[in-house]
């Protein structure tokens, strides 16, 4: 009888419910007591947030490709291996690598700059198949980054732009027709991870003359970002960076802020949890700008930010 009690037991007794397991994958390099991978922070505090609790309710796979694109396929593949319910994606290559690998698991993306355009999503409002996600796609964007250059540095007329060999030239193209609609001759120096030739890039910005500098927000601009800002301030010229990089040291930050669209990710991948399908849940758009003036950086490069420009920071760092 004792047998026979244990097995009426067991029987009324349910299986332990299955943790779902998200898979995050970024170009970025992985967290390190000193640096701790801020878009990777952003995305466990939107889980928090919203009640998800690592190792108990939900497990995170994190992948990092460190800056070398060319890994983003094998990792993408390693997680649709592991049959992961959701795979978040940090920028439009990792989002690309992640489609290619799969078309059932759903994907989840955020801080791709133009999804329709680089060819993530079939539109905004219908994403379709399994991909859909956050952007912070702004048109107007690229002339407002370099009409503020124009503001803060009076005489200025050439302008470089520092972008990323492994990503799309569409953010390139953009920001160069926008210099020369506003009378400013642009300079392209693009480097390539995952050891980029940062040195080479400003002495060829110091060859031709730049009277700026424009980081571009690409994977390996970020993952360098704090090295670009300092041979900056070394050849006194002034910088412009996304607004969620004012850590890097750079004169100007400025745009919307990226974290906050990552912290935003895990709704959608509740969603999903829950049942919905990616096609039916449309691109959310998030446009808000703020910038913030580095007086200190100013100081030791020799600039002085008009009062104008000033009075419209969100923030001063004195």
């Amino acid at each position: 009888m004792g047998c026979a009690l244990d097995l009426k037991t067991s029987a009324q007794t349910p299986p332990p419910a299955k943790i779902p397991r998200i898979g995050f994958l970024s170009s970025t390099s992985a967290p390190t007591p000193t640096a701790p991978a801020p878009f990777f922070q952003s995305f466990r505090k939107g889980l928090d947030h919203i009640g998800y609790s690592e190792g108990r309710t939900i497990i995170i796979e994190p992948r990092f490709s460190e800056g070398w694109a060319e890994r983003l396929p094998e990792l993408a593949a390693d997680l649709a291996r592991l049959r992961v319910d959701v795979v978040s994606v940090i920028g439009a290559v990792t989002a690309r690598a992640a489609k290619n690998v799969t078309t059932s698991i759903p994907i989840v993306f955020a801080v791709v700059v133009d999804p329709v355009a680089d060819g993530v999503v079939a539109s905004i409002e219908r994403p379709g198949r399994n991909v859909t996600g956050i952007t912070t796609f702004d048109p107007g964007q690229a002339r407002k980054q370099l009409e503020l250059l124009k503001e803060a540095i009076p005489g200025l007329a050439r302008v470089a732009i520092l972008a990323d060999q492994g990503v799309s030239e569409a953010l390139t193209i953009a920001n160069e027709e926008q210099a020369r609609a506003l009378g400013l001759q642009p300079q392209r120096l693009v480097v390539a991870g995952p050891t980029p030739d940062l040195d080479g890039a400003f002495t060829a910005a110091r060859r031709d003359r730049a009277d700026a500098l424009l980081v571009l927000e690409e994977p390996i601009t970020v993952v360098y970002r704090k090295r670009i800002a300092e041979l900056a301030a070394k050849d006194r010229l002034p910088t412009l960076f996304a607004r969620d990089w004012v850590d890097a040291g750079g004169l100007i930050a400025y745009g919307t802020s990226l974290n906050e669209a990552v912290r935003r990710m895990p709704a959608y991948v509740d969603k999903i949890l829950k049942g919905a399908k990616p096609s039916d849940l449309p691109v959310e758009v998030i446009t808000r700008h703020e910038l913030i003036i580095n007086l200190k950086t100013a100081r030791e490069i020799g600039v002085t930010i008009p009062p104008e420009v000033l009075k419209r920071a969100d923030q001063i760092i004195q």
